[in-house]
């Protein structure tokens, strides 16, 4: 299978990129410089010159495949709005270039947008309405056009090395304030998976995925954030220490809201289905590795 893959040279996409190629699929992905045009072929895999900007670009992309993984994303929480309705157009463009075909489009979204309220978000759960990112909205509605689509759900920690996303964030937090904090008890729960088992969803999903489904990608149902920082702390020298009140907003700033997310959810359904075992280091095992702290 030819597959495309935008965001193939990211922390995620780049997994993806060596777990399709060892599994015999011939890859292209998504480049917007010489620079990510030499990696992709340091590997094995073909480049598209193009932009997420370039919606022309991204279609004929995908046009030229067998199927396309979207993973790029622009996580600058900054404009997140922005980064919302960009991609909003950049899924539309990707499914209307597969529209009257049988070939497979999988895009990316996260299992803290599923609704809460729930003991455990579950793949048929549905996202909540308020949220500015409508991957699974838009790939309901390519569904409902004839495209071939899949969903997958990410947890708030997808880790290992190379890890660039919401540890490194909390372990650079602690470093400048002194502290390795959570709010009230810690109890609240993130999902996690290591970024080789995602890729290897990733790969099922692309080869096997039932129609118009979403999956979820979590190897751990959740883990206590008051756990997560205790590794922090105890790999830093500092104190973990749980805040209350306007302490927590001094300490966590626009972070706050994702530092007191509690989303356990499972991903039984998904395994079950796919054959999907999750089989690498866990989060806190992983976080506890001098790579989290070299930098």
């Amino acid at each position: 299978m030819h597959v495309f893959v935008t965001g193939a040279t990211g922390f995620i996409g780049s997994a993806i990129v060596q777990e399709l190629l060892s599994h015999g699929h011939r890859v292209t992905g998504l480049a917007r410089s010489e620079a990510t045009v030499e990696a992709l072929n340091a590997v094995g895999a073909s480049a598209h010159r193009g932009d997420l900007t370039d919606l022309d670009s991204l279609k004929r992309g995908a046009a030229a495949a067998d199927a396309v993984i979207h993973t790029a994303f622009n996580h600058d929480f900054s404009r997140f709005a922005t980064s919302c309705e960009d991609d909003r157009h950049i899924i539309m463009a990707l499914g209307e270039a597969l529209l009257g075909s049988n070939r497979r489009l999988v895009v990316t979204s996260g299992t803290a947008l599923v609704a809460a309220g729930r003991p455990f978000a579950k793949e048929t759960d549905t996202p909540s309405p308020h949220h500015p990112r409508v991957a699974s909205e838009q790939a309901a509605a390519l569904a409902e056009r004839g495209v071939k689509v899949n969903v997958v759900r990410l947890p708030p920690s997808v880790h290992g090395e190379g890890d660039h996303g919401f540890v490194p964030l909390l372990i650079n937090l602690a470093r400048q304030k002194g502290l390795a904090a959570f709010i009230g008890d810690g109890s609240n729960r993130w999902p996690a998976v290591h970024r080789l088992d995602a890729a290897e969803l990733f790969r099922r999903v692309v080869e096997q995925g039932r129609p118009g489904a979403s999956y979820h990608g979590s190897a751990e149902t959740g883990v206590a954030f008051a756990d997560l920082t205790a590794v922090i702390g105890r790999r830093l020298g500092l104190p973990a220490q749980g805040l209350e009140g306007e302490a927590v907003a001094a300490h966590f700033g626009w972070f706050e809201k994702f530092a007191a997310m509690d989303n356990p959810c499972s991903s039984e359904a998904t395994q079950q289905e796919l054959g999907w075992q999750p089989r690498h280091t866990g989060l806190l095992a992983d976080v506890d590795q001098t790579a989290y702290f070299s930098s």
